[in-house]
């Protein structure tokens, strides 16, 4: 339920673990697992194995899933987070700011 209120492309805040007080934007949602990936948050270290000549080892640097209950959503009027609602303005759901009532 709480996955819909943030989407592919919003700038959040992680609210919890190693990488709190990181801002971001999310680059992927994975709904089913309540998980999501923000750009630059929550790297992890991916070793590459050499194969053959053709290809060198190495050691990439990833972000890695967090839970959806580790960020919150960054309000673009004030850039602080806040919660999110839904009300239906002009006939459309919205997304609204809790704090300040703007859309986002």
């Amino acid at each position: 339920m709480a996955l819909r209120k943030i989407k592919t492309g919003d700038t959040v805040m992680v609210i919890a673990g190693k990488d709190k007080g990181k801002t971001g934007k999310v680059m992927q949602v994975f709904p089913d697992a309540n998980r999501l990936v923000v750009e630059g948050a929550n790297f992890m270290k991916k070793h590459i194995k050499a194969r053959g000549k053709a290809q060198k080892g190495q050691i990439l640097q990833l972000s890695a899933p967090l839970h959806i209950s580790n960020v919150m959503l960054i309000d673009p009027s004030n850039n602080k987070p806040t919660r999110v609602k839904f009300e239906s303005r002009d006939g459309q759901k919205v997304r609204v700011a809790t704090k300040t009532g703007t859309v986002i």
